[in-house]
């Protein structure tokens, strides 16, 4: 239903300077979705969320965040928004509580001392709120700069790759608690590297160097690449990638432990050239699902960086 809509834009582009970053971004996003973003390293992903959330004015294009208007009133969705960078932006010689203190004075917020609290509480930072945020963990760093984020009670969360340096235990609470927030009502755009947090995510867009190219859930956007995948598995695989991306229908061979996908969109050539390459040699094959990486590595491959061209 469109009043669940949060996010509701068509064709938004931003330039800086003579360099498109994004071009005509159509997207919509649900009230308690969490929807993640996925490309290269320089593609516009931030640049689109940013625009999404109000923190930049798109040059051109129409829609709605939080029923209001992207490109007039950016000021007020601003304050409905917590946006969490990817690099820890507190202060080092400030404690927990120091910080979320501040945070509180900046955005006005009344009984700032019980927010704080609250927050602390909430997040299980109470016993370390005399820390100092130099000496913190990055899971606790992570944990304290999502605080900040959620001290206003915001409607919408932008997480810009929030997990990136963290160890494993950390990334699984961080997205427990995403999912937390998810549930109670607070919609997040989160971009991410990690494919198993893309799949955490409720939908995906794709982003390649300003142009969405999928979008959908997970498995939709699998679905979407076409492909039909064999992992390739047995002793001495070292040297046969280069040697299977010669072969008739491989568009795609990837390294995924100690095995190897090959991936192609035409099933039937590229199962006769993998059956033909493979019976003189001790190698199996065997038909795999197309994973999101596969699907993710395919996109990439197909969609180079324009300034390398």
């Amino acid at each position: 239903m469109a009043d669940d809509l949060v996010i509701d834009v068509a064709g938004i582009n931003k330039h800086f300077g003579a360099k498109h970053v994004v071009k005509d971004l159509t997207l919509q996003v649900r009230r308690g979705e969490i929807y993640g973003f996925l490309g290269p390293n320089g593609s516009g992903k931030t640049t689109s969320i940013r625009m999404l959330c109000g923190l930049l004015t798109p040059d051109n294009g129409r829609g709605t965040c939080l029923g209001l208007d992207v490109l007039t009133q950016s000021a007020q969705i601003k304050r409905q928004v917590g946006y969490m960078t990817q690099r820890f932006s507190l202060w080092d010689d400030l404690t927990i509580a120091e910080n979320l203190d501040f945070v509180a004075r900046m955005f006005g917020i009344e009984d700032r001392r019980e927010a704080v609290t609250q927050t602390l509480d909430n997040l299980g930072l109470s016993g370390r709120r005399d820390q100092l945020a130099g000496t913190l963990s990055g899971g606790w760093k992570q944990r304290l700069a999502l605080s900040a984020c959620l001290l206003h009670h915001p409607k919408l969360l932008l997480l810009d790759e929030p997990t990136a340096g963290v160890d494993p235990k950390a990334r699984r609470d961080f997205w427990e608690e995403i999912h937390r927030l998810s549930a109670a009502g607070v919609t997040v755009l989160v971009s991410t590297h990690y494919m198993d947090e893309a799949e955490r995510c409720h939908r995906l867009a794709y982003i390649s160097y300003g142009t969405l190219l999928a979008s959908g859930t997970a498995a939709e956007v699998v679905a979407q690449q076409k492909l039909h995948t064999w992992e390739i598995s047995g002793a001495d695989l070292h040297g046969l990638a280069e040697r299977l991306r010669q072969l008739p229908g491989a568009e795609l061979v990837a390294s995924f432990g100690a095995t190897l996908h090959v991936s192609g969109k035409d099933e039937a050539v590229l199962q006769k050239s993998l059956t033909d390459f493979l019976q003189a040699t001790t190698l199996t094959m065997t038909a795999v699902p197309t994973s999101l990486e596969d699907a993710f590595i395919h996109m990439m491959k197909d969609s180079p960086d324009p300034l390398r061209q």
